[in-house]
């Protein structure tokens, strides 16, 4: 797409929508990985949203690209880069980081996509205010998990553990970018394709890991239909509608979001006590939103 983003009052509810889903994602996977091995996990919710998604989108039509360009390279890359591949990194390197790694590892996507869109991407230019912003941000999500942030496992293999999280955040960051560049296509049609990708990458690579799909008891197969329905089906659709139209560096936003929504949804449900740190990194992460989207939010609250 050659036009600028645009960013509306309905890119900022998507945004925040998107960042509840996913920041709610941790407490049904943790649930969901007492009776599921991680990589099944991952194939179970990615199967399952692809095969909702594809029926959807088959019986709107099945649309996909909207003119004579069909850049199937692309569209195979962002069906590996944004679900298949960083779910499975994620999954093993989770054993041997704190969680807390992996979750600065999740805000720096954030990070890593303004470079990329500033050289890949019209009208996402990495100025100073939104890189200040950005920072700021990023600093909130570190106060946020505390210490832990950058603690040690004592793990051997933390090493190739943190660069499997840091490798998924890299894939986040450039599918957002890749399909922000993709020609006009229909919404449903780019949140199902990539969809079938995904599970055609994931699911012979569980099989070869973890051997032959378990029969996972009812309680483990309800959440792994609600993890594809709600934070791999649904917000992939959101996810793409986001990227198309206010672009990859707005969409990066939820990365702050979600550790943040993940403490808050600790406190009100688990009972999970309430840290002053929460208060102050909230403060710092509504800062950073504020300076890198200065334009954005001046045009939602000057109409």
């Amino acid at each position: 797409m050659t036009q600028s983003p645009e960013i509306t009052p309905k890119s900022w509810i998507m945004v925040l929508a998107l960042g509840l889903v996913w920041g709610a994602t941790f407490m049904f996977m943790e649930i969901a990985l007492r009776g599921i091995t991680p990589f099944w996990l991952a194939a179970g919710r990615i199967g399952f949203a692809t095969l909702l998604t594809v029926v959807i989108w088959l019986a709107l039509g099945g649309k996909l690209f909207l003119t004579d360009h069909r850049p199937w390279g692309p569209l195979t890359a962002i069906g590996i880069l944004s679900t298949a591949l960083p779910f499975m990194l994620l999954s093993w390197g989770l054993q041997y980081v704190t969680s807390g790694f992996a979750g600065v590892s999740m805000a720096a996507v954030a990070l890593m996509v303004l470079p990329l869109a500033h050289f890949f991407v019209p009208g996402e230019r990495m100025s100073l205010r939104r890189l200040i912003g950005f920072l700021i941000g990023f600093a909130g999500v570190v106060v946020l998990i505390g210490p832990e942030a950058f603690a040690a496992s004592g793990n051997a293999l933390e090493p190739f553990g943190r660069l499997a999280c840091l490798g998924a955040a890299v894939c986040y960051a450039v599918s957002s970018v890749t399909m922000r560049r993709l020609p006009p296509a229909d919404p449903i049609g780019l949140a199902a394709v990539p969809l079938m990708i995904g599970s055609a990458f994931v699911i012979p690579l569980a099989w070869l890991n973890e051997g032959p799909p378990p029969m996972p008891d009812g309680p483990t197969l309800l959440v792994i239909a609600v993890l594809g329905l709600l934070p791999t089906a649904g917000a992939n659709l959101l996810r793409v509608l986001v990227i198309r139209s206010a672009g990859p560096v707005f969409m990066s936003l939820t990365n702050y979001q979600v550790p943040l929504w993940s403490v808050f949804l600790g406190v009100l449900l688990l009972g999970e006590p309430l840290h002053p740190s929460l208060l102050i990194a909230l403060v710092l992460i509504l800062a950073g939103v504020f300076l890198s989207q200065w334009g954005a939010l001046m045009r939602l609250f000057g109409r």
